[in-house]
């Protein structure tokens, strides 16, 4: 044996065996089926409208992560929370996206003004099916019309009709428990394809249709508020009580597709409006965006990716198992290949509201109203991985002064 290639040849050996006692330690999760079982959307929701069913058979089985094995943060009190209304629920609706922006812009005025205030979330719902109505109008019926859309339609309505106290209109009709859009959504869909049919482009006819049949299932918005013994119209509200001014929020996404630090379009559904200033950031700033918004006071709106294997409403939890990609090779690429074989979409919005690190990694505090986060022992609340935000979160939407550091690159 030549001895002067020894001290190489220990080296080698030496690093052999670090990389199988490596691979020997390396996280492995398993996965199994397991029977779906009836929780909130069915025993609460369904239970409390007239017609309506579970539609869970007894043989419907899920493919899911293992979580058995492993013990999760789960506990509330251990997270650095931000100040938030506690969660509701948003009933039988794809309103997910009012919820979380609304919820987002509580916490803002709480950081702005101290005021404690709860809004209303379907006063935005209201108007932004009448912006819709007109953009389908203007587009010739060239649109996505349906429930889902971006945690920044909030501010875009804000902006345009303002906001009011919960209180001051629920959305309702008396007598009702919860929120149900299926046949107002149904009638409004219908009553649009006939006017596409019928080639029938009358703006204020259009308008005043949809409003009615908003006006039946929702209630009419009120046109002025009395706040503490004043009276204000919603954008007076909006401007001198919640002290919201909509343009200093921002939406951040991080996508290949177009450079990084500047702006774009998120190609999504929802963002049915064809919003093109989403700015573009790496992923590394994406996530440090984020943890630097949340470590510094500030909440975050983000929306993204419910329908993985690592999302559980039983154990709460949203990560990114090893057999579907090891934590390592989470980056740019692997995110954005999801992105284009459309297995990451933009299914739920929701409001991150605290953070911890534990064993060595960030989690989130997730406020959500979606029914499955009402399944847990916590509830309203989910707690997400920092992979599963890397890898499955689509946008956010962040006040600006919380990103300086990265707008000052894209805004010159």
């Amino acid at each position: 044996m030549n001895y002067k290639f020894f001290p190489i040849f220990i080296l080698a050996i030496s690093l052999l065996v670090f990389n199988v006692n490596a691979q020997k330690t390396e996280k492995k999760d398993k996965s199994i089926y397991t029977l779906k079982k009836p929780g909130y959307y069915q025993n609460v929701l369904l239970k409390s409208t007239e017609n309506e069913t579970s539609t869970l058979k007894t043989e419907d089985y899920q493919f899911s992560m293992d979580f058995s094995a492993y013990i999760f943060p789960t506990d509330t009190a251990k997270y650095n929370k931000i100040w938030h209304n506690k969660p509701l629920n948003q009933g039988l609706t794809g309103t997910c996206w009012s919820f979380a922006g609304t919820s987002f812009i509580e916490s803002e005025t709480e950081r702005l003004t101290k005021k404690k205030i709860k809004l209303s979330e379907m006063f935005t719902v209201y108007w932004e099916y009448i912006e819709r109505a007109k953009y389908f109008v203007e587009n010739r019926g060239k649109m996505y019309f349906s429930e889902g859309s971006e945690s920044n339609a909030v501010t875009k309505i804000i902006k345009k009709y303002g906001a009011v106290p919960s209180y001051n209109y629920t959305g309702k009709l008396p007598g009702s428990t919860i929120h149900n859009h299926k046949k107002m959504l149904s009638e409004m869909q219908d009553f649009l394809e006939s006017v596409k049919t019928g080639n029938n482009w009358n703006e204020n006819y259009v308008i005043e249709t949809i409003k009615n049949i908003l006006n039946y299932y929702m209630g009419e918005p009120p046109a002025a508020i009395v706040y503490e013994g004043k009276t204000y119209s919603p954008k007076e509200f909006a401007s001198n009580i919640l002290q919201i001014i909509p343009d200093n929020y921002f939406s951040f996404m991080s996508t290949k597709e177009i450079a990084y630090n500047q702006k774009g379009l998120l190609d999504e559904p929802d963002n049915w409006w064809k919003c093109n200033d989403y700015y573009n950031l790496s992923l590394d700033d994406y996530l440090k965006l984020l943890n630097n918004s949340i470590t510094k006071g500030y909440t975050v709106a983000i929306c993204g990716d419910v329908s993985e294997s690592g999302y559980n409403a039983q154990y709460q939890v949203a990560i990114i198992p090893s057999f579907d990609i090891p934590a390592n090779y989470i980056n740019e690429d692997s995110r954005q290949l999801r992105l284009e074989n459309k297995s990451t979409t933009d299914d739920h919005c929701i409001h991150i509201v605290g953070y911890q690190n534990y064993n060595g990694t960030n989690w989130y505090l997730i406020k959500d109203s979606g029914s499955g986060a009402f399944d847990g022992n916590t509830k309203g609340y989910r707690f997400y991985h920092e992979d599963y935000i890397k890898l499955k979160m689509m946008n956010m939407l962040i006040h600006k002064d919380a990103a300086k550091e990265f707008l000052n690159k894209i805004i010159k």
